[in-house]
Formats: C-alpha cells, structure tokens, sequence
C-alpha cells in the first residue's frame, strides 16, 4: 500500500519495491536454502571423491558421530509431518508388510545367491561369501526414510514405521536368518537395538512433532535452514565409512566383492520396485509406493553386519562385503533420489 506522503508524486510505482525489496531478498535466500537438497547427487559425488583422494578428512569421523548424525536427518524428517500422516500410515498394514518381507525375505534369499555364486562360480573363500549373507540378514536403513522423504516426503512416516519394525524385530530375526544360511547362531544385544531405535528414530521424530504442534513459529523458522545443514551431515555420513574401510575395498578381494554388493543392492532396488508394482498395482499411489518400497528393500543397516563381523567372526575377510556394502548402498541410494526425482517431475508435467 502506497504511503500518503507519497501519493501526489509522479514516481510512487517505485515504493512498493522499496518496502517489498528486503522481503523478496529474505524470501528468496529462504527459497534457495529449502531447494539445497536439490545438490545432493553433487554433494555424494564430491563426498567420495575426497575420500579416495584424502580420506584423513573423514577419518575422524567414526561411528560416535553417526548415531547423532542421522538422528538429525530424522528430525528434520519429522519437522515437516504431523502425528495424523503416521496415524494414516499404521492404517495401511499390507505395504508394511510387504516392506517387512522385502527386508527379511527377498533380502537374505538375494545374499545367499551371491553368497553362493562369489564361492562356488568366483572360486571367492567362504568367509567372504558369509559375509556377503551376514550383511543381507540385518534390518533396514534408517537413511531409507530420508531418501523416502526427499523423494515422496508423504510417505516418510510409512517408511519410519517399516524401518522401525525391522529394527525393532532384528534382535529375534537377524539371529534366525544367519543360522539358517551360515548355520551360526548370532547374539544381537536386545538393549544396543532399543537404544539405537530410541536415538536415531523415535526421540529425534517426536521432537519435532513436538516442537511443530506446541512451538509452530519455532518450527517455521528453523525449517529452511534444515536442508543446507542436511546436506553437510550427509556429505560426511557417506565420505566417512568409505574412508575408514579403504583398506578393505583396495584388499585383493575388493574390487570383486564391490561389484558383486554392487548387484546385489541393485537387485534390491530393482525387485522392491518391481514386486510392489504387481502387488499394489490397483492403488492410487502405486508410483510413491514403489518408490519408498524400493528404498526399504535395497538400504539396510549395515554398519550393523559389520559390527556383527567384527565380533562374532575371527576372520577379517568376513566384515569385508558389509563394509563396502555401507558405501554402495548410500551411494546407490541417493543416487536414485535424483533418478526418482527426475521421474517423477516428468510423470507430473505429462499429466
């Protein structure tokens, strides 16, 4: 609105872009730090090849810092939904438990058929196709739910509660699956599950649903600046494991085990999207769906298979194919981000 002093000069069409500039300004720093995450192919790329090239940059840091890292990306998850997008997620059970058999059914059925072909086709020692199986008997990724959200943000909670219930049921199921391929019962500490449950999904997920119903304006104006932050820890979340593991993936036997999680975390991705095509194929939503179930099928956790390598087996070959595969799948994963983003961008301007 035009100020009254003004109103009788002949150049009032420029007042209303005195008082609206320094708002267009805010406005647009604002836009560009809400689309940071538009750079993260670039940023996962950059991330990897500062490892291979000077992996002191991310040595420091070690496992004390994931936990927390990717409990801040579940936060930032969780400031933008509500506690009525998870209730609406627990009324769809049948893509839960589709997601559930996808990380504990199609999963170990793919490790133990590169397991197998690595020993018996690729003349690979067996404790490296153990490992191989290890890494496909553990739960799901929580960088799943993130990659869910920056692609179909609605259906982040269904994701959060897929990932949950893998987790949360690791501790019964992991220990079945690596005795029925490795014929080795394993001891998943019921506690460690809980309290990694705890810090890395449900309390950062609940402040922010906290924060956004009882502390609105706080959540609003802290959102735009989530993303560009995001960006950073996930630069190092990915730079990080591929340095420290080095060694294993420039061992004698690295080369091959890397194309060979390479197929397997494809072949995840690939059925999980393919399978929930056919099975949910009457539902609106089929395309998010497929996406968010191809995200749970080819991410897991495993940081925890290589911890369980470390511990339970005496050979260090067996932690070998885990450790690359907490590279692959990142990469593999956030690199589908982009491709689904892309898809589905082309699919909406079509329609």
């Amino acid at each position: 609105m035009t100020a009254k002093p003004f109103e009788f000069h002949e150049s009032t069409e420029f007042i209303p872009k005195i008082s609206q500039k320094p708002e267009n300004k805010v406005a647009k720093v604002l836009e560009i730090l809400q689309n940071a995450n538009s750079i993260l192919p670039q940023v996962v790329l950059l991330s990897t090849i500062l490892a291979f090239v000077r992996p002191s940059s991310f040595t420091w840091f070690t496992s004390s810092y994931y936990a927390p890292a990717i409990g801040f990306l579940m936060f930032a998850v969780g400031l933008n939904l509500k506690e009525k997008d998870f209730v609406e997620a627990f009324r769809r059970p049948t893509p839960i438990f589709a997601g559930y058999i996808g990380q504990y059914g199609l999963k170990p059925f793919l490790g133990y058929l590169f397991g197998t072909v690595s020993m018996r086709l690729l003349g690979l020692p067996i404790s490296l196709s153990d490992g191989i199986m290890l890494t496909s008997c553990v739960s799901g990724a929580t960088l799943s739910n993130y990659a869910t959200f920056l692609t179909d943000p609605k259906m982040a909670p269904l994701s959060i509660v897929m990932t949950s219930l893998s987790t949360a049921s690791a501790v019964f199921v992991t220990p079945l699956l690596t005795l029925l391929l490795l014929g080795k019962r394993l001891h998943v500490d019921v506690n460690g599950m809980v309290s990694s449950i705890m810090q890395i999904v449900v309390t950062p997920v609940a402040a922010s649903l906290f924060l956004n119903r009882f502390f609105p304006v706080i959540s609003k104006t802290i959102r735009p600046f989530l993303p560009p932050i995001a960006l950073v820890v996930n630069f190092f979340c990915i730079g990080a494991p591929l340095a420290i593991n080095m060694e294993s993936i420039m061992s004698p036997f690295g080369l091959t085990i890397t194309i060979i999680m390479i197929m397997y975390h494809l072949s995840g991705f690939i059925l999980g999207h393919t399978f929930t095509g056919i099975v949910f194929q009457n539902e609106p939503d089929v395309q998010p769906l497929q996406r968010t179930l191809s995200y749970e099928t080819g991410m897991q956790s495993s940081l925890l298979a290589l911890a369980l390598a470390n511990k339970f087996f005496q050979d260090p070959l067996v932690g070998i194919p885990p450790a690359i595969s907490v590279i692959i799948m990142s990469l593999m994963g956030f690199s589908l981000v982009k491709i689904y983003g892309l898809r589905k961008q082309l699919s909406e301007n079509d329609q």
